[in-house]
């Protein structure tokens, strides 16, 4: 409140209601850590039980994805939450799967290890919960990681668990068009290649605009 952001009480639904709404979220703990105003984003009530998000290298779509998971244990413990409002389902768990930095001691390849991890978050999971996928398998090449991505979203989403998954890969992506329990999101870029750190409605890009990085980096 002292940096003039809003907080709110959520509205929590109990199963097997899965709207989800938002108005003005952002990232709490981005918030703190700048200690200044940060975007916030907004969705009008949507029952899916997959939000896939895609769009321009940092476009913000890493923070919006915390920004779900802050508000959703806020929540879920009786706390105020980051935004105008928030409405959403009461979930038997929440889990992240957040890429880490490379194994140092060389026992095993980025792949196997990401796998493993997952495989150790399955065991906890159960009928609905909550997944946030950030990046999952991206240390792989675009067809081994979007087939392998699909399979695992779909198992999810077909034993009753909602996901949240950012990703680059566009063939997983657009393997999910014309589901109609997807709700596609995307980071908004301006034709200048501005980022406004908003996540939108949209289909997914065959581009992540990487050239914009490259010319900020490089002119």
């Amino acid at each position: 409140e002292s940096l003039g952001l809003p907080v709110c009480i959520p509205q929590l639904l109990s199963c097997p209601d899965r709207r989800h709404s938002w108005q003005s979220l952002y990232d709490v703990g981005l918030a703190l850590t700048k200690g200044e105003k940060v975007v916030g984003n907004e969705l009008p009530p949507t029952e899916k039980d997959l939000f896939l998000i895609t769009g321009a290298n940092q476009g913000g779509k890493t923070t919006f994805l915390r920004s779900i998971g802050q508000a959703q244990l806020m929540a879920q413990c009786g706390l105020f939450v980051g935004g105008d409002a928030y409405t959403a389902p009461v979930y038997s768990g929440i889990f992240t799967h957040f890429t880490r930095a490379e194994d140092k001691t060389m026992s095993r390849g980025k792949l196997d290890e990401e796998l493993a991890r997952f495989s150790d978050l399955i065991d906890g999971l159960n009928r609905g919960g909550l997944v946030l996928l950030n990046e999952f398998l991206a240390a792989t090449n675009e067809r081994e990681g979007s087939e392998l991505c699909r399979q695992i979203t779909q198992a999810l989403i077909e034993n009753g668990v909602q996901v949240f998954s950012v990703s680059h890969f566009y063939t997983y992506a657009v393997s999910f068009l014309g589901e109609k329990n997807t709700q596609f999101l995307r980071a908004q870029r301006f034709e200048d290649g501005q980022r406004t750190f908003k996540i939108t409605p949209g289909e997914p890009l065959s581009t992540a605009y990487g050239e914009d990085v490259y010319r900020q980096l490089f002119g």
